[in-house]
């Protein structure tokens, strides 16, 4: 198997839609390369997501209500926060892969069960 480095592994896809699939895909061959998917249990997974979020909590731990779009933010604080956010969004993709399950799918299930929990209810 070869082996990826960033740059490849980014220039594959220059569209901004990237999948679930690709993701989970990618990720698969970048643990395997390395040697590091014997480590990847649901447990092993499911700790790392925690520190992630935890990560990305620190953030946002002392900024009070921030405006969406974040137009307060400098890039650089930018660019932190989307780094934190694609380290947990990778940990979850990776968890529902080696528990068997298909995210995307799953994702869209519970959208329909919130739809039905919390239907619309007009004026």
């Amino acid at each position: 198997m070869e082996s990826l480095n960033g740059q490849e592994l980014i220039s594959r896809r220059s569209n901004k839609d990237v999948s679930l699939l690709e993701l989970r895909d990618r990720l698969a061959e970048f643990a395997a390369v390395r040697g590091w998917d014997k480590h990847h249990s649901p447990r092993n997974l499911l700790l790392a997501l925690v520190g992630e979020v935890g990560e990305l909590s620190e953030i946002f731990q002392w900024k009070g209500e921030v405006e969406r779009g974040l137009p307060n933010w400098s890039s650089s604080d930018k660019e932190h926060l989307e780094e934190e956010l694609s380290d947990v969004l990778l940990y979850l993709v990776q968890l529902a892969d080696v528990c068997g399950l298909d995210l995307g799918q799953a994702a869209l299930s519970k959208l329909v069960k919130n739809a039905r929990k919390y239907p619309v209810v007009k004026p």
